[in-house]
């Protein structure tokens, strides 16, 4: 009886797995971060992002650590505490964030200022904005 309840177990778990994926394939992972820019430093971040994120992420992207990169604008709000801006770094799937933090350090290195630069423009930005959230989500396309 107990191993008929065992197989029944597994056999309901697949089951469940082949249901899912009868609506839907899995497509490239987001890592999807929200920030709150404090009162009067917006333009400031905006060039803290364009002179020292957006270079590494062109070249993370060009030796294809990741896929893309977007950067999104909210333009409604539901609170002062809501989010201002979305930054967001796409992966072709779960197997590329493999080893990322050692990527990510070659290719900080191999910018103009290298590692010190990076860790005084975290600073600077940390200073003007609150991550509010950090997510990781997968696309998926419906069948």
């Amino acid at each position: 009886m107990r191993k008929l309840t065992w197989v029944l177990l597994f056999a309901a778990l697949f089951a469940l797995q082949g249901f899912a994926q009868e609506h839907y394939t899995e497509g490239p992972v987001w890592n999807v971060t929200t920030i709150r820019v404090k009162p009067a430093h917006f333009d400031d971040y905006m060039t803290a992002l364009r002179q020292n994120i957006k270079p590494f992420w062109d070249e993370a992207k060009r030796q294809g650590v990741v896929m893309d990169y977007k950067v999104f604008i909210k333009e409604t709000q539901s609170s002062p505490q809501d989010w201002d801006i979305a930054l967001c770094v796409l992966y072709k799937n779960h197997a590329q964030l493999d080893g990322l933090a050692a990527k990510f350090e070659a290719i900080r290195d191999k910018l103009p200022g290298g590692k010190k630069a990076a860790q005084e423009g975290n600073e600077k930005r940390g200073e003007i904005r609150e991550i509010i959230s950090q997510e990781l989500v997968q696309e998926i396309v419906l069948k």
